[in-house]
């Protein structure tokens, strides 16, 4: 190969949300232009890597080098040689990039933030699970399916429902709600295609529950900034489809007060060094965690404007290892809980425009946008 081209300039790497699709969209751009602006607040040099031509992350003017490639782990080990980067972030982008982690770091690359290793416990459903059982932290009945046999075995135990949750995936793909044998067989075929190389995991699902999550931002394991949404509709509607709160209205002091605690253990546990999002389901006092994401979620520009405190600029100071203004933050401690309104986060549909659509809310995420208001 060659070209005419000086890399000598060591930027940092941000990888972007890749081609907008059913569960990653603007949500994440604004993630990533918020963490290029971070940087260039810092007078770091940006190397942005985003296929895609409807992102504010590919505007010319919004960093110093843009690579329109695919978010391929050849095409970014590619790049990132050629321009010698500091250091690669690959939380601010979804799915894509996050699933990038462990084969980038496999291959010497600085992943900045937390460590790759311990997205992929986050990730690989089987493995978190059984970390949580080691730290005390409730959640739904659950086992890391192997055959049929055992996938029927323990929902006959359990009682149905039963929910299968595949690893590694956006926007709850093959994620199913099953309430009955034959059900679960089919929809494990869905999942088992989804995720080849990572295991399903079933859990008993619990009706009537309601769904708080948590977006955070840690530093070096110990949160500094965080923020929590209550769902408006029951838990097992996709947390992209639900209409979301803050403060939240229904939950119990105690019950916030557990959410807290856990996410301090789990910040703790993981070494989270950047932006995270756990999902919880509350019935009255009872807090059990359903899902931790080792990046940013869909709903942290919503929090980030609600409360206001950006959370992924606050995220790339702790990854650049930059001095933080804890006093300002919202720690768990401290959080900044609007006084005088309340923020709600609401999702927009493409039902009508689409032939033999099923206008019915599951776990597999089908909004298409989403608008704010306070």
């Amino acid at each position: 190969m060659e070209h005419d081209l000086e890399f000598n300039d060591f930027g940092t790497m941000v990888m972007g949300c890749g081609p907008y699709h059913i569960g990653s969209s603007v949500e994440f751009d604004w993630c990533a232009v918020s963490c290029i602006r971070a940087l260039r607040g810092l007078n770091k040099k940006t190397v942005v890597v985003n296929h895609n031509p409807e992102t504010v992350s590919t505007d010319f003017d919004e960093c110093d080098r843009l690579y329109f490639e695919e978010l391929s782990l050849e095409r970014v080990l590619d790049i990132y040689q050629a321009e010698q980067c500091s250091g690669v972030i690959v939380s601010v982008g979804g799915q894509i990039p996050n699933n990038l982690a462990l084969p980038l770091w496999k291959n010497g690359v600085k992943v900045l933030g937390t460590s790759p290793l311990m997205i992929d416990s986050a990730e690989n459903r089987g493995i978190f699970s059984g970390i949580c059982d080691s730290l005390g932290v409730s959640q739904p009945e659950w086992r890391s399916l192997s055959t049929l046999d055992d996938a029927l075995d323990f929902a006959a135990t359990v009682g149905y429902p039963c929910l299968l949750r595949p690893s590694y995936i956006l926007s709850g793909s093959a994620m199913n709600v099953a309430y009955s044998p034959i059900e679960l067989e089919k929809y494990l075929k869905e999942a088992a295609q989804i995720s080849k190389e990572y295991p399903v995991v079933i859990t008993k699902f619990y009706v009537g529950a309601r769904e708080v999550e948590m977006d955070a931002v840690a530093k070096d394991g110990k949160v500094v900034a965080h923020a929590i949404c209550e769902h408006v509709e029951n838990a097992g509607v996709h947390s992209g489809d639900a209409t979301l709160m803050l403060p939240t209205q229904t939950i119990s002091l105690t019950a916030l007060d557990t959410i807290r605690d856990i996410t301090r253990k789990i910040g703790k546990r993981f070494e989270i060094s950047g932006p995270f999002n756990m999902q919880f389901l509350v019935k009255d006092n009872d807090v059990k965690i359903i899902e931790l994401n080792l990046r940013a979620s869909r709903s942290c520009p919503f929090v980030s404007k609600t409360i206001g405190t950006d959370f992924i600029d606050t995220a790339t100071k702790v990854m650049l290892n930059e001095k933080l203004p804890i006093a300002d933050l919202p720690t768990l401690e401290t959080p900044h809980n609007p006084q005088t309104y309340v923020g709600i986060k609401a999702p927009m549909f493409s039902w009508p425009r689409l032939l033999d659509a099923d206008p019915l809310l599951k776990c597999e995420m089908a909004s298409t946008g989403e608008v704010i208001v306070v």
